[in-house]
């Protein structure tokens, strides 16, 4: 057995013993909530009230001084004020705990991965699993060669997955690359070595998205048109 495909059956058994009691996705997907709030008013309003759920939606990051990991830290906030757990894939093992509490921490399930094939599985058995709600992709410093690898379809089938389980997936990119995407978003800001001095929450403030694709947003303006 390869590496890859044990670290694959372990986190099948993680979730199996972790989470024995959150089976029932179809019951979340019938939830009246179209979107999970982020709790960052500039981002949410952006998105007509937060991430879609049932849906992947693409963070595209395209230098490191985006502001990328704000965001996790800041989806893992909102996820423990409601008391959810999220389900981090670290396609590089690169993401660090150190500057999070106990307290965030214990929502966060951390897969961490060494490569982009490596994590697209991992994503793919959680999504499958239906037993969190929320999923964060991270491919963002990946290689190039590796995430030209993952062909459109495994983003397709993904999707699927996600859209049956009623699962809110962000997947956080270098470049645009999920194809199956409903939402896709890139982080504009710039931070430099004086925003080091400042929290995170002034910094969060400051984050800038452009929305370049907004699907379930054209679906809705294209329905109505035609009903008129």
């Amino acid at each position: 057995m390869s590496n890859s495909t044990e670290r694959i059956v372990q986190l099948r058994q993680l979730l199996v013993d972790r989470f024995p009691h959150l089976r029932g996705g179809s019951d979340r997907k019938q939830s009246s909530a179209a979107v999970w709030p982020t709790g960052l008013a500039h981002l949410d309003a952006r998105l007509q009230g937060g991430l879609p759920k049932g849906a992947i939606t693409e963070m595209v990051a395209p230098h490191a001084a985006a502001g990328s990991t704000l965001l996790i830290h800041a989806l893992l906030r909102q996820a423990q004020q409601n008391n959810q757990w999220l389900a981090l894939v670290d396609g590089l093992d690169s993401f660090d705990p150190a500057p999070l509490n106990d307290s965030l921490l214990s929502r966060l399930l951390w897969v961490r991965c060494r490569q982009a094939r490596e994590a697209m599985k991992a994503a793919d058995l959680i999504a499958r699993d239906s037993n969190l709600p929320l999923l964060l992709l991270d491919l963002r410093i990946n290689p190039e060669p590796q995430l030209r690898k993952i062909q459109s379809t495994n983003w397709y089938r993904l999707q699927r997955c996600v859209e049956h389980n009623g699962i809110v997936l962000v997947a956080l990119t270098p470049f645009a690359m999920v194809s199956s995407a409903q939402t896709r978003l890139t982080l504009e800001t710039r931070f430099n070595l004086d925003d080091l001095m400042r929290d995170e929450e002034a910094l969060l403030a400051r984050q800038r998205f452009e929305l370049s694709r907004d699907q379930g947003r054209q679906f809705a303006s294209e329905t109505m048109a035609e009903a008129g």
